[in-house]
Order: C-alpha cells, then sequence, then structure tokens
C-alpha cells in the first residue's frame, strides 16, 4: 500500500475514492470501502482512501477531542488489510481548515484525477462545511452515496463503539466493529515490578494518550507466534505503585517466557474483568493478580478454545 503524505502534483491513473476519517475502520467503514474496491476494478481507476491527521475535532477543540479508537499506524495497517492500494493523508492544520469547498475541489479532487467518490449521505468538506454531494457532481464527479450500517438496529459509528468500550461491552464493540478491539504497539521495557510478583508481562507501547478504554481484560496477543496467545491484560494508570501515572497496557500470557521486547504486536480485548482499583500493599494486589488470571483463563477456555 502507498501512503502519500502530500497530495501528487498530478496523477498516474484516474482515481476512485472515499474519504473521511475512518477512525477504528469498523463495519460502516468497511461497507464504503469494500463499494470502492468493487467499483474502482469494474471501471479500472485507481482505488484511493483520503483522510486526515490530526482528526478535525483534535485541532479544534483537542481538550474535548473523543479518545481515538485507532492510532494512525493502526489505522493504516487496517486499510491495508482490507485492499486498500493507496491512502492520501492530508494534514489538518489551519490553512486546510479554511480551504473552501472548490479549492478543495480544484487543488485535491482534480489533481488527483477524481471520477468517482463514495461517501455516507451525509457527507460534508470545505470551510464551514460548505461542501456536499452535490458540489461533487456539479463539478462532474460521480458519487455513490453508501447507506448507514445497522447492526441489532442500531447505526454503527465511532461514536457508538467508544460508547461500548467506555461501559465495558465488549461483545458489543466487536459486534460494530467486526472484530475484537485492539490496540497495537512495540514491546519495550517496563519496571519489570510483574516479575517481581510472579507474573511477568508485556509493556506495550501504545500510540494513545487517551485510549478509549480502561481496566482488566482477557486478551490475545497476536504477532509471536502462528496463532494469538491467550492472557490477562491491565490498561490504567498502575495506582497501587504510581502517583499520576500514564496509561499503561501490560499483558501476562500464560505459560509463556520467551524475549520478546522490540516486537510488534497487537494486542484484542475480549472481555473486561474488572475496573482498574488501588490496593492497600503490593501482596493484596499480587492475590488479585492471581485471581484475574483465573477469570481469564476460564472466559478464554470457555469461549476461545479451539
Amino acid at each position: 500500500m502507498q501512503v502519500f503524505r502530500h497530495i501528487p502534483p498530478h496523477a498516474t491513473k484516474p482515481a476512485a475514492l472515499t474519504i473521511g476519517n475512518f477512525d477504528g475502520v469498523h463495519l460502516g467503514h468497511r461497507a464504503v470501502i469494500n463499494k470502492l474496491l468493487e467499483q474502482s476494478r469494474e471501471q479500472w481507476l485507481a482505488p484511493g482512501v483520503l483522510t486526515f491527521e490530526p482528526h478535525p475535532r483534535e485541532f479544534f477543540t483537542p481538550q474535548l477531542a473523543p479518545a481515538r479508537l485507532t492510532s494512525l499506524r493502526e489505522k493504516l495497517e487496517m486499510l491495508e488489510e482490507l485492499g486498500v492500494e493507496r491512502v492520501y493523508l492530508c494534514r489538518f492544520d489551519q490553512a486546510f481548515a479554511a480551504m473552501a469547498a472548490q479549492a478543495f475541489v480544484n487543488d485535491i479532487l482534480r489533481r488527483l484525477d477524481t471520477r468517482m467518490i463514495f461517501v455516507g449521505k451525509d457527507f460534508r468538506f470545505g470551510a464551514d462545511r460548505e461542501g456536499d454531494i452535490a458540489t461533487l457532481v456539479r463539478a462532474g464527479i460521480e458519487v455513490e452515496s453508501v447507506p448507514n450500517v445497522t447492526v441489532d438496529k442500531m447505526r454503527v459509528s465511532s461514536t457508538t463503539i467508544r460508547k461500548a468500550l467506555t461501559q465495558g461491552d465488549l461483545a458489543q464493540a466487536a459486534r460494530l466493529l467486526g472484530r475484537p478491539y485492539s490496540l497495537s504497539g512495540h514491546v519495550t521495557h517496563g519496571d519489570k515490578l510483574g516479575r517481581e510478583l510472579g507474573y511477568p508481562t508485556a509493556n506495550i507501547h501504545m500510540l494513545h494518550n487517551r485510549p478509549p478504554l480502561a481496566g482488566i481484560y482477557a486478551v490475545k496477543l497476536s504477532g509471536i507466534a502462528e496463532t494469538a496467545l491467550p492472557g490477562v491484560a491491565s490498561l490504567g494508570v498502575r495506582p497501587t505503585t504510581k502517583e499520576n501515572g500514564k496509561p499503561t497496557l501490560e499483558v501476562h500470557l500464560f505459560d509463556f517466557d520467551r524475549n520478546i521486547y522490540g516486537r510488534h504486536v497487537r494486542v484484542s480485548f475480549l472481555k473486561k474483568l474488572r475496573d482498574e482499583e488501588k490496593f492497600p500493599s503490593l501482596e493484596a494486589l499480587k492475590r488479585q493478580i492471581a485471581n484475574d488470571e483465573k477469570m481469564a483463563r476460564d472466559f478464554l477456555k470457555e469461549n476461545y478454545d479451539d
């Protein structure tokens, strides 16, 4: 997959595009992207995804912006898995925010020789959201409006998925995403406290300042072996051992003792076991970790053993 951090001066092939933030790459996004890929093959067009970094809400109101479901790297990984050939990253800054809809058409869409665009019915673009589907049609671009995707009579959206994750409803989040919710990153060195307590952990460097979930979870970790490995994870600020800690993801893999520092892994969250809490002593924490491991083992054996 080619990733363009600047719009090229001219296109090498007429393009079909979809445009949006694609946070989470959920079932709604996948419906649009699958339609893009299908139609671009039929029309002999180059399929591409045009997205923004940072998220516009992070630019306008960073304190009020929602937690991201996916980091930029995670989003790109998932788009590549879907078969997307090209991604155009538009830097969302003051100049981009002030770009008029017609300038967006002339300076971006025409330079990419855009012939078709696939978007949701409420798609808007340009300064003050002045551009819409009719604007694109007047510019001579064929537009296909892809209907909203619903699950259990609920519209699939990033907002709904964040709510499910915050409430600990991982099953609902997975239904809306079309997969278990996951975070990825490299395994880094931690403070080794887990090893001292008898529960060594892989410390995963997250590209999320504010992950959309917190607590203790039954998980599976991929990127190390041919099949995903079972474990129990803590995602939080570690109040028993840290003051004003930052969010940290630690995974204890069952019956596993290998050096995996530096490996890039993905952690899939399958069931929330409990909220994070502060314990009066390390011994109390150790007893709770033992209980967490048992709950995670029981859940994974019952639900995920082949």
